[in-house]
Order: structure tokens, then sequence, then C-alpha cells
């Protein structure tokens, strides 16, 4: 049996040439871990922001001088090549997607995991690209809409951002608890946000939001490009802001408005969420994809030897939903 894998590795932060395709060795999975052969992958904004580590809050959490963890990637499909003597949620040869942490190892050929992680059994029907095109989106999504926010039928949200990986999973979510859906995005987007089932939709390059003359319950920034000031003249009394960016604002702010006003501001830790959470909000979407309610928004695909390219897209900021990286 092969002893070594090809990997995705960086070092040193900078632009996406500090990527490097290795021969590492692969792992072997100990009594309570499952080694998954990846077949796709994604690079998501979140992956192109902790390689570039010009952002002092997301070094925070990949080290502060250096990457701690050397090979990216958070989201996987694949299928379960090796169990642990312990493991009994998995067999040899299960079909699976899922995540782990932001920057779990999943740019390799091979990933090993415990088998208490966020994982589950792919859909028949769903290519190992559709499965993995889920969770980068929505698994951020839910724990913002569900969680932080307690969507309710009938309340009034705006999504900006809504074409991308975060903003095309929301706006699916949204219509599924019921509210009315506003989502922000560019001209050449406008349709695919209106295919995903929003209500209404502004195009960013013709129409300010904040000036639209609507009120929300919740403004959703999916992409970091507004901010609770802006956001707060179109919240309602008791409105939420939330975003998916750590800004060096974001933090007291969340701290201020929890104590003054009635409009608050929230960041949600979708990555850093529990396993077990993260595997509930994976249960919700297999029974949505099983019901037609949610289908993943696929831009492009990039073989692994391509991912430096992959990383170039991204960084670009108008990629519709997700970037899927081939890796089997």
């Amino acid at each position: 049996m092969n002893s070594t894998m090809k990997a995705v590795m960086y070092t040193q932060y900078g632009s996406a040439d500090v990527l490097q395709l290795n021969d590492v060795e692969k792992p072997t999975p100990a009594d309570n871990e499952i080694l998954i052969k990846i077949h796709a992958t994604t690079v998501a904004s979140t992956d192109a922001i902790f390689r570039a580590g010009s952002d002092f809050m997301a070094r925070m959490f990949t080290g502060l001088r250096k990457p701690k963890p050397t090979i990216p990637g958070g989201s996987f499909a694949g299928e379960i090549e090796a169990v642990g003597k312990d493991v009994t949620r998995f067999q040899v040869g299960d079909q699976v997607f899922g995540t782990a942490d932001p920057s779990t190892g999943a740019h390799a050929e091979y990933l090993n995991l415990p088998e208490d992680r966020a994982i589950a059994l792919k859909p028949e029907h769903m290519t190992y690209e559709e499965a993995v095109a889920i969770h980068p989106g929505a698994l951020t999504a839910l724990p913002n809409l569900q969680g932080a926010a307690n969507l309710q039928a009938g309340q009034k949200i705006l999504i900006i951002g809504a074409s991308g990986s975060i903003g095309s999973s929301a706006v699916q979510l949204a219509k599924h608890f019921g509210a009315e859906v506003t989502g922000v995005c560019s001209t050449a987007n406008v349709d695919l946000v209106k295919s995903l089932g929003a209500d209404k939709v502004i195009d960013y390059k013709k129409e300010d939001y904040t000036h639209s003359g609507e009120t929300y319950d919740v403004v959703f920034d999916t992409v970091g490009k507004s901010s609770f000031w802006q956001a707060r003249r179109v919240l309602k009394a008791g409105g939420l802001y939330l975003t998916t960016i750590i800004s060096p604002a974001i933090l007291p702010l969340m701290l201020w408005t929890s104590k003054f006003g009635s409009k608050k501001a929230k960041i949600v830790f979708a990555g850093l969420r529990p396993a077990s959470e993260k595997n509930g909000y994976l249960g919700l979407m297999l029974e949505l994809i099983e019901a037609g309610r949610f289908k993943p928004v696929i831009d492009r695909h990039y073989p692994l030897e391509q991912i430096a390219e992959a990383h170039r897209y991204v960084e670009k900021g108008h990629k519709k939903g997700n970037v899927v990286i081939t890796v089997a």
C-alpha cells in the first residue's frame, strides 16, 4: 500500500503562490477514526483569507507568525477506505461528506477524522462535487439564521452577497423558514438569486439598499461589504445585524449593542460550533435536499493541481456559490 499522498501545503502567509502540492505521509486511522479518500473539496473565501494572513483577526485562529495547520481545507466528500477498531457510525466503502474545523486538511488525497465529527452519508443521487458544495455555505448560514436570528415565518430579511456560497444557501434556507427574502447582488447575478427563491433582488450597482424605504428584522451580510452603522438605517426596532467577517469593529459592537439600543450586532463563529450541532445541521440539509428544497450552487471546478488558480479566482470576490476542487 502506498504510504504517501499528495497534499496542498503552505508554511508561510502570502499570495496563492505559497501553496505547494507535496508528497506527505498518508495518515493511518486511530481506534476512533476513519480514513477518507477525498474525491472533492472546496476553496471558500475563508481559505483565501487564512492563506493570505493579512487579516490579524484571522491569524488568531491560524497562527500569529506562521500558519499552524499546514494543509488547508475544511470541506470534503469522499469514500471511507479504512476505519479504526472502535468506529461504529461508518464502515469501509461508505460514501460520505462533511466538514470539520476551518483548516482541517481536506485539500489532500486523504483525510483522517474522528467519527464523531460533522460527517454524513452522501445522498446517492448526488455526485461528490454536488455533495461537497452543500456545507461551506449552509453550515455557516444555518447557525446565523436558525441560531443567532431564530428566523421566523413572516419576518423580513435582507441578505447581502446573496449569490455567494453563504448567500445562496441563506436565500434558500430563509425561504424554508418562511421569511420574506430580499437579496443584494450585482447585475450579473440577479437572475440566479431570483431562481433561488428571493422575493426581491436589489442590484447594488443600480440601487442603494439603505435608501430603499424598506425595513427588515434581520440584515445578514455574508461577504463583509457593509457595516452595522449602514445596516441600522434599514433595521426595524429590535432588529439584528449579522456578519460573517471578523473585523476589529464587530466584537466591541456586539458588546455595545447588547447593552444599548434595540438594534443588535452579532458575529457567529460557525466553524467553531460543536460537532454535534454541525451534525444536526447536516441532518436538516439532507432532509431539504431529499425534499427538493435546497440545491447547492457551483460556479467552477478545478483539479487539485490548480488550487492556486482557484484561490486567485475566489479572491476576486465574484464567485457564484461554490468553487469545487476535484481530487480523485
